[in-house]
């Protein structure tokens, strides 16, 4: 199981890389693993305002359906265009080529309350 050390992570099973005033945002190894193939990828648009812990999008995997939370407060920076012709770069490459948004910092104190890579890894046990 990967889980880099230097990333963050939600308890719904999203990562989040702090890159200056913007996150990048996916879904960690274990959740790709546990879903499956992955076919479909639905994400906001540019300029979407998220908040913390509330759906941003959802996945779809043959095996079901999820909702995609965002981790922290902001706008929408950015969506990976890759996702849509390619959804299984996902499961290839969870943490590189497979990001699905990023995310403009509304609250950094937001980032506080995530887990790093040790509670991530005793949460998946």
């Amino acid at each position: 199981m990967n889980i880099p050390a230097e990333l963050k992570y939600t308890k719904e099973h999203e990562w989040v890389k702090v890159d200056g005033s913007v996150v990048v945002v996916g879904i960690t190894d274990y959740a790709q693993g546990e879903l499956g193939d992955i076919v479909f990828v639905e994400l906001p648009s540019v300029g979407t305002e998220v908040k913390a812990m509330e759906p941003f999008g959802t996945i779809e995997a043959v095996k079901a359906v999820s909702d995609l939370f965002s981790p922290i407060s902001g706008k929408i920076a950015e969506a990976n265009p890759v996702l849509e012709d390619d959804p299984m770069v996902i499961n290839r490459d969870p943490y590189g080529e497979g990001w699905m948004i990023k995310v403009e910092i509304g609250d950094p104190a937001e980032l506080d309350g995530l887990l790093d890579s040790e509670a991530y890894e005793k949460l998946i046990g």
